[in-house]
């Protein structure tokens, strides 16, 4: 579902960030880790009626903790870290704030990576969501693509694996 992934180029879409910026991923020099994710949780804010019985629905907090947790040995290696998911910027900021990320997030709710890329999508009801799954792009080229991702709370020790493993 997603290895026709790895050796394509990043597209030249571009973003809204949780810094107020616009990203285009395809210009960017550094390695590159995004980390997609269906969506997160707000307090006092339901999650989707049966949520936690989706397969790799759960866990989209834990592993923005555990990018988090691990961004300075990320950045030691020269990646640029982002999380993506289709939830609005504002959504995004308010989680940023609350866990204090280091990194920015981007939203793609226009679903441009989906059209471009063909990443996998599910749907809740009738909304859809991105699956999760990692990728690593250097020069813009993914390079690696991590699917399915479990469990979430240990995607970026994975990644750091690949990425001294790859440099």
């Amino acid at each position: 579902m997603a290895a026709h992934l790895e050796g394509m180029p990043l597209p030249k879409t571009v973003l809204h960030a949780t810094n107020g910026q616009l990203i285009n991923l395809s210009e960017h020099k550094h390695r590159l880790v995004i980390y997609v994710y269906p969506l997160t949780g707000r307090p006092e804010v339901a999650l989707p009626e049966g949520w936690d019985e989706i397969p790799g629905a759960r866990g989209c907090t834990p592993q923005a903790c555990d990018f988090s947790h691990h961004y300075q040995e990320l950045q030691a290696l020269n990646a640029a870290v982002f999380g993506l998911s289709s939830q609005t910027t504002d959504y995004q900021l308010e989680l940023k704030r609350r866990l204090h990320l280091p990194f920015d997030l981007l939203s793609d709710s226009g679903f441009l990576l989906h059209s471009t890329l063909a990443l996998p999508v599910f749907k809740v009801d009738t909304l859809p969501l991105y699956k999760r799954l990692t990728l690593i792009a250097e020069q813009g080229i993914i390079k690696k693509v991590f699917y399915p991702v479990f469990p979430p709370n240990q995607n970026a020790a994975q990644v750091i694996d690949w990425l001294k493993n790859h440099s």
